[in-house]
């Protein structure tokens, strides 16, 4: 790994962890920790876009209340099974 991407990494880990809403926190800060090593660059840049929004609307979208916007379905899918699994 690239010292640029574990840069990249533990900022977004700590943005995944300190969400403003402890539900946000303990939803995408264990899905940081487990996957985004591993995420592909345009669905680590998806999720880095995501944590832009705001933590309401995440959490309508990842707990299925409200559709995700198109660009964030399939990781918003990634994170909820990653959150059934816990």
């Amino acid at each position: 790994m690239t010292a640029d991407k574990a840069l990249r990494l533990k900022r977004l880990k700590i943005r995944a962890w300190r969400r403003g809403t402890r539900e946000m926190d303990m939803i995408l800060g264990p899905f940081c920790d487990a996957r985004a090593a591993s995420l592909g660059p345009t669905a680590l840049d998806q999720f880095e876009a995501m944590l832009d929004e705001n933590d309401h609307d995440l959490y309508l979208w990842v707990s299925g209340q409200t559709p995700p916007p198109p660009q964030y379905s399939g990781l918003v899918e990634t994170i909820q099974r990653h959150a059934s699994a816990l």
